[in-house]
């Protein structure tokens, strides 16, 4: 499959690069692709051009990743998520499946972070991706654990979960699909797309967790009654 990752930040990369060793031709979109894009320091991961050279993926702009591709994963900084989908552009998401996997977290005030209040409440950056791109298939998904764990889920022994949530069933099938070829044997489905409201206060959870064991090894599981 094209997979086209709208973000070239430890989470895109992270899993970009398992979805590159299934043999999915991965491409990565940045806003620009310059020799010092390329070349820069990421937080928590490594230039893409190492990416790049490490993994056989590609890197194109947002616009060009997500024409060519068959499903598109938005792993953006949260608050900027709608900026960055725009300079995509809404003819090529239309029709597609985009897993939203980011998280509108505010750090000004240290660790843990909060939430932003504009994407809280009675609302849920899903859910307003989905209003602005209607044509698009949104699925929230990959976002209420680490980075390193989305494409490596064996490095926590035992059960652990994935909690998506969308509007279409055969979207949520797509995205289940691709995280148990990925190793994920559990995912639960939370409902439409106003249950992004659960999974985006989900992941103050995991990150309170880092905060009481100084790791960020760990996950969330459902044990059912």
């Amino acid at each position: 499959m094209n997979i086209g990752i709208i973000g070239g930040g430890v989470v895109g990369q992270s899993l970009g690069a398992g979805l590159v060793k299934l043999g999915h031709h991965v491409t990565i979109g940045i806003r620009a692709v310059t020799p010092a894009e390329m070349s820069k320091e990421r937080a928590q991961t490594t230039p893409l051009a190492d990416w790049v050279g490490a993994t056989g993926g590609k890197v194109a702009t947002m616009a060009e990743a997500a024409a060519s591709a068959e499903l598109v994963v938005l792993a953006t900084h949260g608050p900027s998520a709608i900026a960055a989908l725009t300079l995509v552009g809404a003819r090529n998401l239309a029709g597609k499946v985009v897993i939203d996997a980011t998280n509108h977290l505010d750090f000004s005030q240290g660790m843990p972070p909060a939430l932003l209040p504009e994407f809280s409440g009675h609302t849920s950056l899903g859910e307003q991706i989905q209003a602005a791109f209607p044509q698009a298939r949104v699925v929230k998904g990959f976002n209420t654990l680490g980075a390193g764990l989305i494409a490596n889920p064996e490095l926590i022994k035992g059960d652990h979960d994935i909690f998506i949530a969308g509007n279409d069933a055969d979207s949520k099938q797509v995205v289940t699909d691709l995280a148990r070829s990925l190793g994920w044997q559990h995912v639960v489905d939370m409902g439409d797309i106003k249950a992004a409201r659960a999974t985006e206060t989900l992941v103050l959870v995991w990150l309170q967790l880092v905060v009481a064991t100084g790791g960020t090894l760990h996950n969330l599981h459902l044990v059912r009654g």
